[in-house]
Order: C-alpha cells, then sequence, then structure tokens
C-alpha cells in the first residue's frame, strides 16, 4: 500500500454549504486521515493522508463537493506522508491570521 499525503486548498462557494463535514465524511468512508477547516478568506484547507489511490478519490471528490458547492480552483501541495493522523476530523480552531 503506497502512502500519499495532500495539503488542499479549494476556493469557490465552499463555506456555509457543509463542505468540512461532506469533506470529513467522504475521508472516513476513504478511510483517509487528517483534518479539514475553513479559512478566514472562504477557502476551506485539508490535509489528507492514506493510500494512494484513496487519496486521489478525495482530491477528486473535492473539486466538485457537497451538492451545494460551487467550486473554482482545487490547489493541491503532495508532501511526504507523515503518519501522523489516526482519523479524519474538521478543525475548529480560530482561523484568522
Amino acid at each position: 500500500m503506497a502512502e500519499r499525503r495532500v495539503h488542499l486548498f479549494i476556493r469557490g462557494r465552499v463555506q456555509g454549504v457543509n463542505f468540512r463535514y461532506y469533506t470529513m465524511q467522504k475521508a472516513r468512508e476513504l478511510e483517509v486521515s487528517g483534518w479539514v477547516r475553513n479559512l478566514w478568506d472562504g477557502r476551506v484547507e485539508a490535509v489528507a493522508e492514506g493510500d494512494e489511490n484513496q487519496v486521489n478519490q478525495l482530491v477528486k471528490w473535492c473539486h466538485h463537493g457537497p451538492p451545494s458547492a460551487l467550486v473554482e480552483d482545487v490547489e493541491a501541495s503532495w508532501e511526504p506522508p507523515t503518519g501522523e493522523f489516526t482519523d479524519f476530523l474538521v478543525r475548529l480552531e480560530p482561523i484568522g491570521e
């Protein structure tokens, strides 16, 4: 099983449409670990790690998201996997910088 990690920034109508919770649901379905959160500038940020095929499926899903989302762009940065996650969670900490 090849491990893969991606850091995503999703832009469009992605806040206020349950994007984070649908992403968590999809990631858990795919057995991918990591996290997702809203950013102050209206984007959604996510880090996902797991089997290469499963991570690729999550990235593909993020290009359209849930039914009420309107994704305009997905920026993906591929990183070395760290194995630091055991689940996929919605992060709720402050998002301003």
